[in-house]
Order: C-alpha cells, then sequence, then structure tokens
C-alpha cells in the first residue's frame, strides 16, 4: 500500500524515530467534565488539558486533543511533538438506537489541518450486532470523512469502541463477544473505500477475565492461551496499521495489555493512550487544583507514561505497511 506525501508526512509528525506512535491522548470532554467538580467549566477544562500536555508530550510522539478545548494545549506542547484532533461530538444520543455519530459543527478536515493538526482521527461506536440499516449509516458516515481526508491530503485515524446493546461492555458477558466485536470491526473498516490509514482498536479481551493474568478479577472468560490467540485472530483481521487504546484502564492493567500483545506476537504499531496516564491525577485537579496537580503529573504521571514507552519496545513500525 501506498500514501500521498502529505499523508506520509503527516504519519512521521506523530511518530517516533522508530516509526512507532507513541502518542498521549487527551480528547475527553464530557467524561472528563464530570469529574471535575467546581472546575467543570472551560477555564478548568483547558487548564488540565494544558498541563497535561505541557509534561507529558515531552515524553509522547504526539498528542491528541480536540479543537473545542484542547487548542491552547496544543500550543504548549513540546518541540517535536506531533498533533492529533478529534472531529467527533463527544459522546453520542442515548435517546436513538444505534450510538449514533455525529462530526463538530463549525470544524471540517480542513479546518482541522488549518488549525495544526498532523493527522484526523475520528471515534466510532460500532457493533456486528446492530441492524444493517444502523451500521450502512455508520459506513456511509466514514467514507465521506475518508475523502475529506483524501482530499486535505491529511491522514485518518478511526477509533473503533464495541459494543452491544443492553449489555455491559465491562462485563464478563461481553468479555466473550469482545474478541469477535473487535476482529470484525477491524476487518469491515480496513477496506480501502473507507479511507481509513490507521486504526485505533480495543484490546481484543478483557484481561480481567483472563484466568493466570495479573489484573484476572475471579470470574473466567478465557485462559491464557484463549486470549493470545485472540491478540493474533484481532491482529490479522486488518492490513493496516493499528494501535491499541487503554480504554479507561488502569496504568498497571495496560501495561499487562501490552505484554500479552507482545507475547502474543503481535505486530501492533503504537498506541494513543490517555486515562492509563493521567487519570489518577483528576481527583487532584478537581481538590486542590493545577500546582497539585502538576506535581503529580511530573512524578506520576510521567512514571505512567515511562511504563508505556518501555511497553512500547515491543511494537512494530508502521513505515514497512505503506512502503516507507
Amino acid at each position: 500500500m501506498k500514501l500521498t506525501p502529505g499523508k506520509i508526512q503527516g504519519m512521521k509528525n506523530v511518530s517516533n524515530a522508530n516509526g512507532v506512535i507513541a502518542a498521549a491522548a487527551m480528547d475527553q470532554r464530557g467524561s472528563l467534565k464530570k469529574m471535575l467538580g467546581s472546575r467543570a467549566n472551560d477555564a478548568g477544562l483547558e487548564e488540565f488539558k494544558i498541563h497535561v500536555c505541557e509534561v507529558l508530550t515531552k515524553h509522547a510522539s504526539a498528542i491528541l486533543l480536540d479543537p473545542e478545548w484542547g487548542l491552547p494545549a496544543a500550543k504548549r506542547r513540546a518541540k517535536g511533538s506531533g498533533l492529533l484532533l478529534a472531529y467527533e461530538k463527544t459522546g453520542y444520543d442515548k435517546t436513538l438506537p444505534g450510538r449514533l455519530p455525529d462530526l463538530l459543527d463549525l470544524w471540517s478536515t480542513r479546518r482541522l489541518k488549518e488549525a495544526g493538526a498532523d493527522c484526523v482521527k475520528i471515534l466510532l461506536y460500532y457493533s456486528t450486532f446492530d441492524e444493517q440499516k444502523i451500521n450502512d449509516h455508520k459506513q456511509a458516515w466514514v467514507e465521506r470523512i475518508g475523502d475529506e481526508c483524501r482530499e486535505n491530503d491529511i491522514p485518518f485515524f478511526l477509533e473503533l469502541i464495541g459494543y452491544k446493546e443492553g449489555m455491559d461492555e465491562k462485563g464478563a458477558e461481553f468479555a466473550k463477544l469482545k474478541p469477535e466485536v473487535v476482529a470484525k470491526s477491524m476487518e469491515e473498516f480496513s477496506k480501502d473505500r473507507y479511507g481509513v490509514d490507521v486504526l485505533k482498536v480495543e484490546i481484543p479481551i478483557n484481561l480481567q477475565y483472563v484466568e493466570g493474568a495479573k489484573s484476572f478479577k475471579g470470574t473466567k472468560a478465557y485462559s491464557k492461551a484463549d486470549a493470545l490467540a485472540h491478540y493474533r485472530a484481532a491482529a490479522t483481521a486488518t492490513n493496516k496499521p493499528f494501535i491499541y487504546l487503554s480504554a479507561g484502564v488502569s496504568n498497571a492493567e495496560f501495561i499487562e495489555d501490552l505484554e500479552f500483545a507482545a507475547e502474543a506476537g503481535v505486530k501492533f504499531n503504537g498506541v494513543l493512550c490517555g486515562r492509563a496516564t493521567w487519570k489518577d491525577g483528576i481527583p487532584i485537579y478537581a481538590e486542590k487544583g493545577a500546582e497539585a496537580f502538576r506535581k503529580w503529573l511530573e512524578t506520576d504521571g510521567v512514571a505512567n507514561i515511562e511504563n508505556v514507552n518501555n511497553a512500547l519496545k515491543a511494537a512494530t513500525p508502521w513505515f514497512g505497511i505503506y512502503g516507507v
């Protein structure tokens, strides 16, 4: 597969020298706002993101931000750290079936690029169990964004979040379905019609249900051998570069996730890691303010991201996939 010059440059801008995407994520909006207490306002969201960006981009190849509250932070990132910007509205309309996506009203791919984005990211809730008319809606939506990114010669990162309506995504029942949901979603959106350059995907298993894992909570959904096989099955479902998201788990659990990927021999191409790095600092910021949060970031936050960077020694450069 080949990329156009603008897409190649954008990909290089968010990767480290080895061609691995070692990126931080700070595009949370609605979920973050709920946790900031008395600081849950525009100024608080911007300040929180600025501190995360200033500290963590010294240790990251790039950062993912939103254009709603993240642009002041984008200007404060470390030299040499690239920028991905989110294009979707946060959350989804709970009154409609299917967790349908929507784009930010005042933004376009052109405008995100003009704002300094090296790459464009959208998040899509996708379920292989939904009615076809719902998935047709989502597939057409992704096709439009793929065309916008082609027209503007900028890389397109698609973040896929799986679910089954009426089921707890963190529960044991969904854990058994998750490998299939992840693999089939990766397979679908690897098709050329969508124009996706990088898939940002969930870990294909829930480590808390893997017997023998350090993160195991007592209810078994898979053996360790099963889990490793699910990693491999998801990886073979795509011919595109793919990176893992941390999905709100603890730093320790995400590191173990990446260790499983390494043991499975999966050729993943990096991470976009958010909450596993900085979420434990939220109550510190909410209760004690920016100075205390900054000190936490410079110690615990940096330790968290360095843990991730160490685990990324097992990652594979994306260069070979696109003949760079």
